[in-house]
Order: structure tokens, then C-alpha cells, then sequence
């Protein structure tokens, strides 16, 4: 004879498995969705900038002791003067928020590193700055002591027109996605004037792409050499 009892308590039981993977499914999906709606909101409010183009209007950058920088497209300025030094570079956003310029760092260099600066080496903004999605900007910027550190190698350089890197730290309207932007600003021949031109970026509160290797699962196992015997990627990564 049938035990009814112990056939209804499966029975309940199976039901309520069948309800909570119904029930965690659900939560998964709604939870990628979420995170998915997310990253569509971060990147129509994530800032790109760059230098701007050569026929972009020409930038009058004004400083509070009323020296006037004026920096064509795609163009930098670096100007000494009563032992300051003076210097601003024509910048256009071609993200999709607006951007807004947080600090600097200004350091002469032959050639770049790999290494991001550290956030708390900038020097902070002494006004806002502000470049809108799709539009053209200035940053500025001074050194306004002979003891500073930075002071002899800028300034020397900016007399013998040699290449000055400058980074910027810049974030959103709502301080976060902060981005590292390196620029060179160095003799533009034929042309008065420097020129700037972006050399290299760095994300500070996202995932660097750079640094993510490729996945174990994305390689073949055993990829033999090719035919004609160069060699083939395998699974360790490379630079």
C-alpha cells in the first residue's frame, strides 16, 4: 500500500528545489543584467582625452597673474618668465563625459615607462578645468618657485626646447573612472610653437588592459610550429 504521507513530502520537496534553482536563476540573470547595465552607464560617462586636432580653434590660456599662453591645435606652450614657468597643452575629449582635470606632474624624459605614477605624486589643480564630451579644452599649469624640484630640469628644457612629459589626472563628473594621461610636449619643426601629442594612458579605478593576460582555456594545448618554422604563441604569455 502506498505511504501517501511520504509520497506528498517528496513531492513538497521537489517542488520547492525545482522553485529555488527557478529562484537562483533568476537572481544570476538579474544580477549580470545589473552589472551589465552598469558598465552601459560608467562608459556614457567615461571621459577620453587627447590632443587636439590641428585645425581646432586656437587656445588662449590665461594665468592669475594675468600671463597669457596662446596654444594652437594639437600644440603645447611652455614659457619662463620672473623664474616661473608657464605651461599648457590644447586638449580635446573624445569620450562621451565630461571630463574633469584633477592634478599633474611634469617631469623630463627621453622616453616614457610602463609604470603608472602614483595618485598621490600630482600636484592638485589651482582652478577647475573642465572639457565636455566632443569638444576642445586646455589644461594649465605652473611652477612657481626655483626650489621647487621640478623647477631646473623644466626649465632648462623649456629654454633649450627639448621634450617635457606631462600627466594628467583626470576623473567624471562624479570624481570616479580616473584616468592617467601622459603627454610629450617637444618642438614642433617648421612650426612655432610645441607640439603635443599623447604618448600613453593608464585607468586608475578600472581593470588596466595591458596587465590582463590571456586566458589558459584561449590557447591551444599543443600548438606545433609552423610550417615554416617560425615560431608560435604558446602558453605562457609575451610581451
Amino acid at each position: 500500500m502506498a505511504d501517501w504521507a511520504t509520497i506528498s513530502s517528496l513531492a513538497t520537496a521537489g517542488g520547492t528545489l525545482i522553485l529555488a534553482i527557478a529562484t537562483f536563476g533568476s537572481v544570476r540573470s538579474a544580477n549580470r543584467s545589473a552589472r551589465v547595465a552598469e558598465q552601459a552607464m560608467l562608459a556614457g560617462q567615461r571621459p577620453y582625452l587627447i590632443a587636439s586636432r590641428e585645425d581646432d580653434p586656437l587656445e588662449r590660456v590665461r594665468f592669475g597673474d594675468d600671463v597669457v599662453l596662446e596654444v594652437s591645435g594639437h600644440g603645447g606652450a611652455i614659457k619662463c618668465k620672473d623664474n616661473n614657468v608657464y605651461m599648457a597643452m590644447a586638449l580635446r575629449n573624445a569620450g562621451s563625459g565630461l571630463a574633469v582635470i584633477q592634478g599633474w606632474i611634469a617631469a623630463v624624459r627621453a622616453t616614457t615607462d610602463l609604470e603608472r605614477p602614483s595618485v598621490e605624486s600630482f600636484r592638485l589643480q589651482q582652478r577647475d578645468l573642465y572639457i565636455p564630451a566632443g569638444e576642445t579644452g586646455f589644461w594649465q599649469g605652473a611652477i612657481r618657485t626655483v626650489e621647487d624640484p621640478a623647477y631646473p630640469s623644466v626649465s632648462d628644457a623649456a629654454h633649450n626646447r627639448e621634450r617635457v612629459m606631462i600627466d594628467i589626472l583626470y576623473a567624471d563628473a562624479d570624481g570616479g573612472q580616473r584616468t592617467v594621461a601622459r603627454f610629450s610636449v617637444a618642438d614642433w619643426p617648421r612650426v612655432e610653437g610645441e607640439r603635443a601629442d599623447l604618448i600613453r594612458v593608464w585607468n586608475v579605478d578600472r581593470d588596466e588592459p595591458r596587465e590582463r593576460t590571456l586566458r589558459e582555456d584561449m590557447l591551444a594545448p599543443d600548438r606545433p610550429e609552423s610550417s615554416d618554422g617560425a615560431p608560435t604563441i604558446s602558453k605562457q604569455a609575451t610581451s
